[in-house]
């Protein structure tokens, strides 16, 4: 458990997937590269890969944890993390429910 003053810390922005790459040595790992607005845009790694499809995804706004440490995976600093849920049916990345814009700070 956390509290509610931990929890509001988590700094969650939308951003738009710009380009989106398969990891060399991974076969779950994409390499993103991602708009929130700022000077430069980000790059996340994240486990995807197989479960998006890369056609419409790229180009599409996600919900992301934007004030995390950066973290290096297979030698690759990740900037942020994309939200997604699992279940029976498989992943579900988490998006806005209608069109805001890059960089929007989510409560």
């Amino acid at each position: 458990m956390i509290t509610f003053d931990e929890f509001k810390k988590v700094e969650m922005k939308v951003g738009q997937i710009l380009k989106a790459e398969p990891v060399e040595g991974s076969d779950k790992l994409l390499q993103l590269e991602v708009d929130f607005g700022e000077d430069k845009t980000r790059t996340v790694v994240s486990g995807i890969a197989g479960h998006v499809d890369m056609e419409s995804f790229v180009g599409s706004k996600k919900v992301f944890i934007t004030n995390l440490e950066p973290r290096a995976i297979l030698g690759i600093e990740s900037q942020a993390m994309i939200l997604a849920g699992k279940d029976g049916l498989g992943l579900a990345l988490i998006e806005p429910t209608r069109d805001l814009p890059i960089g929007t700070l989510l409560s």
